[in-house]
């Protein structure tokens, strides 16, 4: 069902959620190497290759009895995005609230994110700025095969064309979307981290820890919570308390 040409979407959701747990122990386990997940689960599941398919299983993941889990997800990432144009402006990383056009305000976001909570380790040398282990905006001369064989990590990544966006797992890219949900780009990006249980690189696991815990309102293993964690989450609450 799930490799048919049109499958029937409710019934693999329905076929989804009774594997749950036998598909989980799976990717959990050491059967599957990281670098081998995303291909091997996409193989298997071509259907996490749809943004409502890998969101719903993010909702599996955390909370899967709430229904409008996915809802209210993207409802605190607006709220969190409201808040830190103004966090920004106040650590000097962003300029003040002007009129920005709704591509230009989410790249600015994205920009700032990593620098408003930054890791103890920094970028792989040839990763600078550190965003770009976030996201990549694509010059109309850019072949986005080239740049995505040529990057350094195999983490998700949001490459940012002219006409759509693509999410990019390694090597592979996996989704298309259109240019104007840009601004839940990184919501899909934790969707797969989530979907394929991958290590956050340490450069921006600052950053992906503070969005587990305050947009997704997922916990923190205590080993995960690392002292640049607790400060960056620590300042955070601080100005939004």
């Amino acid at each position: 069902m799930y490799k048919a040409k049109k499958p029937n979407k409710a019934a693999v959701t329905h076929l989804l959620d009774l594997e749950f747990q036998s598909r989980r122990n799976l990717i959990d386990s050491n059967a599957l190497k990281e670098q081998d997940r995303p291909t091997k689960i996409l193989q298997a599941y071509p259907c996490f290759k749809e943004l409502d398919h890998v969101m719903d299983e993010l909702r599996r993941v955390i909370e899967p009895n709430n229904s409008q889990y996915t809802s209210e997800v993207k409802g605190r990432w607006e709220n969190f995005c409201s808040k830190v144009q103004f966090y920004g402006v106040m650590k000097k990383v962003m300029k003040p609230p002007r009129t920005l056009n709704g591509f230009e305000h989410a790249i600015a976001v994205f920009t700032a994110l990593p620098l408003l909570f930054p890791s103890g380790s920094g970028a792989p040398k040839k990763l600078v700025p550190i965003g770009e282990a976030l996201f990549h905006v694509l010059t109309p001369s850019e072949d986005p095969d080239t740049y995505i064989h040529q990057r350094v990590l195999s983490s998700p990544v949001l490459l940012v064309g002219e006409q759509n966006c693509i999410v990019v797992v390694g090597k592979t890219p996996v989704v298309t979307f259109e240019k104007d949900l840009l601004h839940e780009g990184p919501l899909y990006l934790l969707a797969y981290y989530y979907a394929f249980h991958l290590t956050y690189p340490k450069c921006i696991a600052t950053l992906l820890s503070v969005l587990q815990t305050q947009v997704l309102g997922d916990v923190i293993h205590e080993q995960d919570a690392t002292s640049s964690y607790k400060k960056a989450i620590h300042e955070w609450k601080m100005f939004v308390e």
